[in-house]
């Protein structure tokens, strides 16, 4: 089996509503998104022989979704108060709202699944929250 892997970083903040804890509050991350692709063969022939994909258009794609989501606060939708979300962005702020809780676990599948929508062969997704403390997601074959 071969694989191969591609990262990017973003910066962003993010809070996770209803937990009691430091993380409850608004803060920030570097997070490292790793995206792992997989092939048990190689290209025969043609630009790609000897090779499971191009490595310039998986970091191209990688690059792409991750920067998407850099200097912003990430928020789970339905999470802040309207007045507040819309001061936020009445003073210019940038704010994404997602449908799921943004922690790393959910990232991962996030990312995962993104990636295997563009097509590729996806892995595992491991998302970075500190260089220490990361969330990784795979799908297990059932047979």
């Amino acid at each position: 089996m071969y694989i191969l892997k591609a990262e990017h970083s973003f910066d962003s903040a993010h809070f996770l509503a209803g937990y009691e804890g430091k993380c409850g509050n608004i803060h920030g991350h570097r997070w490292k998104v790793e995206i792992e692709v997989q092939s048990e063969a190689l290209v025969e022939g043609g630009q790609l022989d000897g090779m499971v994909i191009d490595f310039g258009d998986l970091k191209k794609d990688v690059r792409a979704i991750v920067d998407f989501y850099d200097h912003a606060l990430i928020i789970q939708q339905g999470t802040m108060r309207k007045e507040t979300l819309n001061c936020l962005l009445g003073d210019g702020f940038r704010i994404l709202e997602v449908d799921f809780r943004p922690t790393a676990e959910n990232f991962a599948a996030f990312f995962f699944n993104h990636m295997k929508e563009k097509g590729y062969n996806v892995k595992r997704a491991t998302v970075y929250e500190t260089p220490t403390n990361s969330a990784a997601y795979e799908k297990s074959e059932v047979k």
